[in-house]
């Protein structure tokens, strides 16, 4: 049976939220549908909790096991994380919170990483593979 159809929420953690609460997944079930899917083992409830709360935007590789997982179109995951990219952090990623010690400085993400700020001081969204 699929769930009903979610309305298109302009950005893809409301999204995601709510296609795997209309499952009634946990976080942590969610994670395991898609490490079964993938044969990528090392997902963890983690990352799937800061992709709903818009701290990373998956990539393509993992909107597309989402999309066969939650049993939605990829186009529809596809339009929603370039949104939340074009919005850029939505969550308190940059207030009230201290660097961690090793981290890059804001601005500078250093050799292969994603993140950070941008020069006009606008947090970035990190992608994830």
């Amino acid at each position: 049976m699929t769930p009903p159809a979610a309305p298109r929420p302009a950005q893809l953690g409301p999204l995601l939220a709510h296609c795997r609460l209309a499952r009634g997944w946990s976080q942590q079930r969610a994670a395991a549908e898609l490490c079964a899917a993938s044969g990528v083992p090392t997902l963890s409830r983690h990352e799937v909790s800061r992709w709903e709360r818009q701290r990373r935007v998956p990539g393509g590789f993992w909107l597309g096991w989402l999309a066969l997982v939650l049993d939605v179109p990829l186009v529809t995951l596809a339009e929603a994380a370039a949104a939340t990219r074009r919005a850029g952090s939505t969550g308190a990623a940059g207030q009230g919170r201290t660097a961690r010690a090793g981290a890059p400085p804001a601005g500078r993400t250093g050799p292969g990483r994603t993140g950070g700020t941008t020069r006009g001081g606008r947090a970035r969204v990190r992608t994830t593979r």
